[in-house]
């Protein structure tokens, strides 16, 4: 049986908070959206993808993914670094972790 996706967030009332997050992510890879919800237009604009706010059943899956993939994956990169400095200073303050 096939898995239904959902565009909601795990944690309720997270939304506005992931949304700036991924606002101030593509800001610092250079992308200067007013709002959150128009990163996906500049990144598609910047790859030369056309992406209609109403429609877009001409996109392809291959397209669709290269503008998810430089947003998903430049949030992913900046996850993990706030990780390892997150516990890089908990290592350093507390001395060795066993």
């Amino acid at each position: 049986m096939a898995r239904r996706r959902s565009n909601r967030p795990l944690v309720p009332h997270a939304g506005r908070a992931l949304d700036q997050f991924k606002a101030d992510v593509m800001r610092r890879e250079g992308y200067q959206a007013a709002r959150p919800e128009q990163v996906k237009f500049e990144v598609a604009k910047s790859l030369g993808i056309p992406l209609d706010p109403r429609y877009n059943g001409q996109l392809q899956t291959e397209d669709a993914g290269r503008i998810g993939g430089q947003i998903g994956g430049a949030m992913v990169r900046e996850m993990v670094r706030m990780a390892q400095q997150k516990l890089s200073g908990a290592n350093s303050a507390s001395g060795p972790q066993r």
